[in-house]
Parts: structure tokens; C-alpha cells; sequence
């Protein structure tokens, strides 16, 4: 019996945009286009006949913004939607409300050189989708669609910091948290973080998010948190009651100087297709803080992170994966736990208490 195909709905004011996906996905063998509008008022039209498996949506667009066609969706329909945006900081700040609404990824596009961006960008694009078909948002039943394809090759943290030898610095009483997360990621660490008390260990975290986008991200959560969340700077020491968020498009890494961890950001090649990655930051904190730590692992597509957390616990730190019920995509915390990664396995609303309590 052949598998159910996707079918996608592409939204968006731009007669380039339109004509550039539907080209790419018609080319896919397991996406079936469902069609194109050029507003959320055409959108609709399409919708009151068939409805999609995935929506990808812009959000500046005339007679109705993005961000309140997803409002109504996710109240009448909820489903799928990846979120299509500028590469600018207002588009972030945008795109940031769009996932706050329930979008559950962001591909990004620049002003200048749509055309080859978007074609270079094409294998980012139908894994966001096929990633957003596989999800559950609101609670939607899984859908029966092939899995994402795994491309043809990637580097691993060995690009960045060669492995440890499993025996971190000696213990310290400073305690770090280093947390990785993807697809869903920032509604899930928007739920630990706010629920956690000003006074909490230090935490680094990667956020698989595209460049210009971590910098809004943080502030917003800094606003909602009784804790001080930013993007992290170079040398940043990383402080009780602080948590800083991985730059996009630069590699997060902990380092430690005497008694004290300190944040390290760099450039690098991309690590399991991404920048920042998480198994590059939980392999140093698996070399530099060991026992002294804890590693957290969420929502998320791929497996980035599973190798490192692994790493981790050989180095002694605690270790927790996100169970399923509660991710949005169960990819990357499902990895860590074949890999016998996670000490345990914690429903979201729970995950906060084991950064209070190693």
C-alpha cells in the first residue's frame, strides 16, 4: 500500500516565492501541492474545499497579516504550519510571535536573491515540512506520511572539539545545565524557563534557530522569566540565575577557568547540519564540567545531541530526555534514548525540576 503523500499549502504575497516552492516541492516524490494563494483571503477560499497536511505561510502579506491567519487556523483547525519570513530582524521578531501562535518552524528568506536562496535552500525546506507533518501540535494525531530522508553525509563534533576521555575536571560546587532543543523548541523552553525561580543553576542552551533570530528570542523569554535569559557573548561567565542562548549561525561551547564555566562562542562548519549544534555543546560540557552538570535534551527533529548527551553521561553529568507525549517532534530526545543517553525520561511540564534538583 502506498504511503499517504503530503499535501501542502503555500501562502505568500510574493509571485517569486510561489513560483520557486512549487516548483521544488512539486519535484518531491512525497509532497503533493495542494496549491498556492497569494493572501490568508485566497487561502481560505482553497480551504473551505481541502484542507492540507502543512501549510507554509509568509507573514507580512496584504488584507490579512500572517500571524492572525495562524490565530485562526490554530483555533478552528489546528495544524501544521511552517512559517516562510524575512531574514531581518523585524521579520524575526514577527516569526517569533508566528511560533509563539503555533507555527512549529521557520525557514528563512533574504530580500535580495530570493530565487537561488530559495533553491539552494530546498532540502532545508521539505525537511521542515516533513518534519511539521510528523509533529504534534494541539494535540494532532500522527499523520501516516513517509520519515525524513537522511542526506548523504555530515560532520560530527569531531569538527569542532575532539572527544574527552570521559573524566571531567574534578566536582565544583557550580552547577551548570546545558539544554538542546529543535522543532518545537521554543514554545517548550518558554514553559521550563518561566517555570523556574530567579535563584537556579546557570544555563547554556542551543535552539536550533537561523542567525538574527536568537538575539529576539532571548529577549523575549527574558521578559517572561523571572531568571535573566540573553544571547550568549564570548567569555560570558555563566552565573546562577542566567541563562544564555546559543547565537545563530555561531557554535556554542563551555569552557572552565579555575573554578568558574565560561561561555565560548565560534565559528565552525556545520555539525549535524546545524550551527549552533547541540552535540558540540553538550561534548564540552561532557569534557569541562562532567559530573558537575546536567544535560537536557527536547523537542526536536534529527539527532543532534544524542552522541553528546551520551558523553555526558559517561562524564558523569545527569542526564534527562523530553518524552514523547509531551514533544512536538520526537526525534532528537527518541535518538538519545536508543543510545541509552537519558538517566530518565521527563513530561515537559516536569523538566524544570530537574534543573532545580540534579
Amino acid at each position: 500500500m502506498p504511503t499517504k503523500k503530503i499535501s501542502v499549502l503555500v501562502v505568500d504575497d510574493s509571485a517569486v516565492v510561489r513560483q520557486v516552492l512549487l516548483a521544488i516541492l512539486s519535484d518531491t516524490p512525497d509532497i503533493h501541492v495542494m496549491g498556492a494563494a497569494s493572501d490568508p483571503i485566497f487561502a481560505m477560499d482553497k480551504l473551505a474545499r481541502e484542507w492540507p497536511d502543512v501549510i507554509v505561510l509568509d507573514v507580512e502579506m496584504p488584507r490579512m497579516d500572517g500571524i492572525t491567519f495562524l490565530k485562526k487556523i490554530m483555533s478552528e483547525r489546528p495544524t501544521p504550519v511552517v512559517i516562510c519570513s524575512s531574514l531581518t530582524q523585524k521579520g524575526a521578531e514577527t516569526s517569533l510571535q508566528a511560533l509563539s501562535a503555533g507555527a512549529v518552524e521557520i525557514i528563512t528568506k533574504p530580500s535580495t536573491g530570493l530565487k537561488s536562496f530559495l533553491i539552494e535552500s530546498a532540502a532545508e525546506l521539505v525537511a521542515a515540512i516533513r518534519a511539521a507533518a510528523n509533529s504534534n501540535v494541539k494535540n494532532l494525531g500522527k499523520r501516516s506520511v513517509s520519515p525524513p530522508l537522511t542526506p548523504a553525509s555530515k560532520l560530527s563534533a569531531d569538527a569542532i572539539l575532539p572527544a574527552g576521555n570521559g573524566h571531567a575536571m574534578a566536582q565544583t560546587t557550580e552547577r551548570i545545565v546545558a539544554i538542546g532543543t529543535s522543532t518545537g523548541g521554543t514554545q517548550a523552553l518558554e514553559a521550563v524557563l518561566t517555570a523556574l525561580p530567579r535563584v537556579c543553576p546557570g544555563m547554556v542552551i542551543v535552539q536550533h534557530m537561523p542567525e538574527k533570530f536568537t538575539a529576539s528570542f532571548a529577549e523575549r523569554l527574558n521578559s517572561v522569566c523571572a531568571i535573566e535569559v540573553r544571547e550568549a557573548r564570548n567569555s560570558d561567565r555563566i552565573l546562577p540565575g542566567l541563562a544564555l542562548i546559543a547565537p545563530g549561525g555561531k557554535h556554542l561551547m563551555v569552557t572552565r577557568s579555575g573554578a568558574y564555566y565560561h561561555a565560548q562562542v565560534i565559528d565552525g562548519p556545520l555539525v549535524n547540519r546545524h550551527r549552533p549544534s547541540v552535540d558540540v555543546l553538550f561534548r564540552s560540557v561532557a569534557r569541562f564540567a562532567g559530573r558537575n552538570a546536567t544535560g537536557i535534551i527536547m523537542t526536536g527533529m534529527g539527532d543532534d545531541g544524542a552522541r553528546g548527551l551520551k558523553e555526558m553521561l559517561e562524564a558523569g553529568a545527569a542526564t534527562v530526555a523530553q518524552d514523547e507525549a509531551s514533544c512536538v517532534v520526537f526525534g532528537m530526545p527518541k535518538e538519545a534514548i536508543k543510545l541509552n543517553a537519558a538517566q530518565r525520561i521527563m513530561a515537559l511540564e516536569d523538566i524544570y525540576l530537574a534543573i532545580l534538583h540534579k
